[in-house]
């Protein structure tokens, strides 16, 4: 694995695992008063958006770290919808 692939993952990595902290918060606390539905509306958007990019471009660490962070996007998404209803 090249250095350029390396960074790659490694800064996936760190934007992707900055969600993790969110996703725990908002499940233990049932809270998501202070979150912007628009916000992370658009960001999900974006992220899709990158990992089709990714696809095209055949960029591997792009495709994972996108993936994983709409994972964690969508599932703060989907405790939005719950937790505010």
């Amino acid at each position: 694995m090249n250095t350029t692939t390396m960074l790659g993952y490694f800064a996936g990595f760190l934007t992707t695992i900055s969600f993790l902290p969110q996703v725990v918060k908002t499940w233990k606390s049932r809270s998501t008063s202070d979150l912007s539905l628009g916000m992370f509306s658009v960001f999900s958007v974006g992220v899709i958006c990158w990992l089709v990019y990714g696809f095209l471009l055949q960029e591997m660490p792009m495709i994972f770290w996108n993936a994983v962070t709409l994972v964690l996007v969508l599932i703060i998404l989907v405790m939005k919808l719950k937790f505010d209803s």
